[in-house]
């Protein structure tokens, strides 16, 4: 293979959107992109033989059967569409020899639904509407309550977490920060002292072993009585049995999540006449203090074509970086 040649990547989980994009992008970049809308499976590796690189969706779990057939097909590289790698093993794929690479995208996409989160749940926003597509216009027994008056909790201080804390100085809240490592611009305490503290408390922190149910029972107990949750990050910062439990208890006062524990196989997915098995999803969806939405923060124009450019980009530069090596 030289430069000059055109670098073969198979898309998988390909949707009409991204395909659009791939096909403007794909020909200046020197990528011949070959596409299936099919999640990556065992059974459709064969579609990545002759290509090292591979890209993904994030929607649907990569399966260890699976990133062993397209080891077997020839993939060394897998470029996920998604900053978090939740839905790969990652470390698996490491010891059979193929790298995972994620990718980055504006943050303003998820900081701005992360605001739009806050002011429905700090204005009772579901239930009002709610109310009025029943052409009840009587006024809430709940008083909103304005950002201002608030100290909000941000917890996660990369790059969305930094965005929301910059849209919400606008505001002219009072802003506490968490991060395990400890950024500047921001006033940062422990874990505990920001929840205590806290009015809302917005989750801005990546999935790990570490960060698993972050916000479980015990914390959730000290939280202010009457606090709000706010989580676009991922479900399971949130033990959700006992989100539920603090929410049906009045412990706390309201919960805007774009993101649930256990929410594969229910988001993105049409369920009308299909019966969910995630039973604290329908028990969210109930409450009226409760604002449940479909993990659909990242999805703008902007987001979406910074995903497929850096992406492609992400293949390219591990061809590239290869024939160096070869050369």
């Amino acid at each position: 293979m030289t430069y000059s040649e055109p670098s073969r990547i198979t898309v998988y989980g390909c949707e009409p959107d991204e395909a659009a994009l791939i096909r403007e992008l794909a020909p200046g970049s020197g990528v011949l992109a070959a596409l299936t809308e099919e999640p990556l499976s065992a059974a459709n590796a064969r579609l990545a033989e002759g290509s090292r690189c591979i890209s993904v969706g994030h929607k649907s779990r990569v399966s260890r059967e699976a990133l062993d057939a397209v080891r077997r097909a020839g993939v060394s590289y897998i470029s996920t569409r998604s900053i978090g790698c939740n839905h790969i093993d990652v470390a698996y794929a490491r010891e059979i020899g193929i790298t995972v690479g994620n990718v980055s995208y504006s943050p303003d996409s998820v900081a701005d639904y992360t605001l739009l989160l806050m002011l429905m749940a700090v204005r009772d926003a579901k239930s009002t509407v709610r109310r009025t597509d029943l052409h009840d216009y009587r006024l809430s027994e709940r008083r909103g309550r304005e950002l201002r008056d608030l100290t909000v909790g941000v917890v996660g201080t990369g790059r969305i977490g930094r965005a929301v804390m910059a849209r919400l100085r606008g505001f002219g809240c009072r802003i506490l920060a968490y991060d395990s490592r400890p950024g500047a611009g921001a006033a940062y305490v422990s874990l505990d002292e920001l929840l205590r503290a806290s009015d809302l408390v917005t989750l801005h922190a990546p999935l790990t072993e570490e960060t698993h149910h972050l916000l479980n029972r015990e914390r959730l107990a000290r939280m202010k009585s009457g606090a709000l949750v706010v989580n676009t990050g991922r479900g399971g910062l949130i033990d959700t049995e006992a989100l539920v439990s603090a929410l049906e208890s009045g412990q706390l006062g309201g919960a805007a999540l774009d993101v649930v524990e256990g929410e594969e196989g229910v988001f993105y997915a049409d369920c009308r006449n299909s019966v969910i098995e995630n039973k604290a999803i329908l028990r969210l969806q109930e409450m009226p203090q409760a604002i449940v939405t479909p993990h659909t923060a990242y999805y703008t124009d902007h987001a979406l074509r910074d995903t497929v450019e850096n992406s492609l980009a992400n293949c390219l530069a591990f061809e590239r970086e290869k024939q160096y090596v070869q050369a």
